[in-house]
């Protein structure tokens, strides 16, 4: 029988306890050897939830383990070391991030958003930044979303 389970973990954190342990236990699996495979492959989201989909055959004791990436919002709070977005959007910026960090989070989250495209992962992501009280080299993020509309970082962009 194959069992498949969706946690939220702490990337490269993960432990025995919960939420793993609870779910794996029952199951009769190497609850340590999963852990161990799950801390490798999100050791580069530490500090951050990520999303671990597992896939374990209850026979076999065999096991695979599929990593999402962690929220946009989470992505952002990394990038700008900070802890939380703004509770005032409209009076209390928080942060500031470079076009660069902007696309380095697209990068990471391409496989997730449903943009097709660099460009529109970017005005995804800025909505985000809207959202949290984040802007964007120095600007308002609707600001640099209506400047991408206009073709101002065409030459930048992958598509």
């Amino acid at each position: 029988m194959v069992e498949k389970i969706e946690v939220l973990v702490d990337g490269g954190n993960a432990t025995p306890g919960p939420p793993l342990g609870p779910v794996l236990g029952p199951l009769g699996v190497n609850i340590m050897e999963i852990v161990k495979v799950i801390n490798e492959k999100t050791k580069n989201f530490k500090g951050m939830k990520v999303p671990v989909k597992l896939t374990i055959d209850t026979k076999t004791n065999k096991f695979e383990v599929v990593v999402g990436t962690p929220p946009t919002s989470a992505l952002i709070l990394k990038e700008l070391g900070i802890e939380k977005g703004s509770g005032s959007t409209l009076t209390t910026k928080v942060g500031n991030l470079t076009m660069q960090q902007l696309k380095n989070i697209a990068s990471t989250k391409e496989d997730t958003l449903l943009a097709i495209g660099e460009k529109h992962r970017l005005l995804e992501i800025l909505g985000t930044c809207t959202s949290m009280g984040i802007k964007v080299d120095d600007k308002d993020p609707k600001e640099v979303q209506k400047e991408i509309k206009e073709g101002k970082y065409d030459k930048e962009l992958t598509d």
